[in-house]
């Protein structure tokens, strides 16, 4: 009787606490330049998801890097971030970037690059990379790459 009881105790705690699904990748939105300083450039952007389980978990980044004008600048940081559960969440994405190789991209070098830009008011970027979610021993990948035009 008393294995019985334990017995159902776990069934029940592992019913009500199961990954039933992946958290659910949304999108890479709301690029934003925040401060431009004479050596670096600050930007930041969110990663948005939906958590349909009852348990939370971790989201890391892998190499998410920063691809300005088809060159590679700078790395995307992130603290591990707690995932809440049921509940759709935002998950701050910050690089800083050295001014310098911002306009060393334009064939004409760095002042080149600089009038090119103001001229333009805009410059492509794109994050491409991955960001990993673990919680427990399950662990899963979600692959970024979003392009967008950032006014200066």
């Amino acid at each position: 009787m008393k294995n019985l009881l334990y017995f159902s105790v776990l069934v029940l705690l592992m019913n009500s606490c199961s990954l039933k699904k992946k958290p659910i990748f949304i999108k890479v939105d709301n690029i934003k330049i925040i401060s431009i300083i004479s050596d670096t450039i600050s930007l930041k952007a969110n990663a948005y998801f939906e958590n349909p389980n009852n348990l939370g978990g971790t989201i890391s980044s892998d190499e998410i890097k920063l691809i300005i004008n088809g060159k590679q600048v700078a790395e995307i940081f992130l603290d591990k971030f707690k995932v809440p559960a049921k509940k759709a969440f935002s998950i701050p994405l910050t690089a800083v970037i050295p001014t310098k190789r911002v306009f060393e991209n334009s064939k004409n070098g760095i002042l080149g690059g600089l009038i090119n830009s103001f001229l333009n008011r805009s410059i492509k970027l794109q994050l491409k990379g991955n960001l990993k979610y673990k919680v427990f021993g399950f662990s899963n990948t979600y692959t970024i790459d979003q392009s967008s035009f950032i006014k200066i």
